[in-house]
């Protein structure tokens, strides 16, 4: 059961995302916006309505035949990171909290339980 729970807290977003854990990643990230739009999931891994949001998002992930790239920042554990995220974007600080990026700024953002396919689709179709 402990086993369980720490993988719902700590999961392993598979082929559907990529971590983040540096400061050049996420710049990386940023530059990798300019040619197509990618999503950034900040994830506390302490948090059981991060947890829930972030399997909405896998789930949501494995229904699409072609979602934007997705990365995953765990706030607790890459702090300086979720820092630089908050001051490069002007978008405050969430957990959890998920970051649309397009030409390398934040055209979207949502928290909690704001985080949902419905509205992934919706700020992807407004790009449009």
């Amino acid at each position: 059961m402990l086993r369980l729970i720490m993988k719902l807290f700590q999961p392993d977003g598979g082929d559907y995302v990529r971590e983040i854990t540096t400061e050049q990643e996420w710049e990386d990230c940023v530059e990798q916006s300019k040619s197509a739009p990618v999503l950034v999931l900040k994830h506390s891994t302490r948090c059981g309505i991060s947890a829930s949001a972030y399997n909405r998002v896998l789930r949501y992930l494995e229904e699409q035949s072609e979602a934007p790239e997705t990365f995953l920042v765990k706030v607790v554990e890459h702090r300086p990171v979720s820092n630089r995220i908050a001051a490069d974007t002007g978008v405050s600080h969430a957990s959890p909290q998920m970051l649309l990026l397009h030409n390398a700024a934040s055209v979207w953002d949502a928290s909690h339980h704001g985080i949902n396919g419905e509205r992934i689709d919706e700020a992807l179709h407004a790009l449009n």
